[in-house]
């Protein structure tokens, strides 16, 4: 008999609504009313409610009841720490992320996909330096205006979001550049893969004075190649524990 696939799988919608209420609070919205869950969610105030005690109930929200808001649960940095813990990548990358910052004296950035957007995981930088690029973990950022975000979809699934031609000189370069002008801030990004399948995204993160907004330039070259190290380890890990 043929096993079935993780994505036929019905969906329990009580656990979906959840998750998804969960999602709606950001950095930039950390609390929220009720009425803003209530419309962002698409359900009725009631139902609404409903979600938010049984939420409060395990620690994963947290009610102000003086000013009617609503916020993650301490629940949330538990189980935020344990994921980080358990995703090899943030583990194996650590001593590259040194490395690239020993060397090139840049901000490195490790992020992952959360389905939507590129999220970060890990930051290493110097803290000598006098001007810092300060970059948050946990911190999302724009899904194609951000050099991460466009590596996650020229090698995704959804590559056809970028234009046509960005979307092919980053599958040959490896790299994708993201300069914000005004702000004077430029990204460097290249992906690590696991198993043929793009795993997370690497970036060296600095201002435009400092990094070359050239994909093939001496500074991404040595990004690239501490990638696809990271990438070739990654593989070799996933051979060990198939021959284990």
């Amino acid at each position: 008999m043929s096993r079935r696939l993780e994505s036929d799988a019905p969906i329990n919608q009580s656990v979906e609504r959840a998750i998804r209420l969960l999602g709606l609070f950001s950095p930039e919205e950390p609390e929220l009313t009720l009425a803003q869950l209530t419309q962002r969610l698409g359900t009725s105030r009631a139902t609404t409610h409903r979600y938010t005690l049984a939420l409060r109930r395990v620690g994963l929200v947290r009610f102000d009841a003086a000013a009617g808001l609503y916020s993650l649960g301490p629940r949330i940095v538990e189980l935020a720490a344990t994921a980080l813990s358990g995703l090899r990548i943030v583990r194996i990358a650590g001593p590259t992320l040194e490395r690239l910052v020993s060397e090139l004296n840049e901000t490195v950035v490790l992020s992952i996909w959360d389905g939507e957007q590129p999220v970060v995981v890990r930051v290493e930088d110097n803290t000598d330096r006098l001007v810092r690029i300060v970059v948050r973990v946990g911190a999302r950022l724009p899904r194609s205006g951000s050099a991460q975000g466009k590596v996650f979809l020229a090698f995704g699934p959804d590559a056809d979001e970028l234009p046509e031609r960005e979307r092919s000189e980053i599958a040959e370069a490896r790299v994708a550049v993201n300069s914000q002008v005004v702000e004077g801030i430029r990204a460097i990004a290249t992906p690590i893969f696991q198993g043929g399948e793009i795993t997370a995204a690497m970036a060296l993160v600095g201002t435009i004075s400092s990094l070359p907004d050239d994909p093939r330039s001496p500074v991404a070259r040595r990004l690239r190649d501490a990638a696809e190290a990271l990438s070739a380890e990654l593989g070799s890990l996933m051979d060990e524990r198939r021959t284990a």
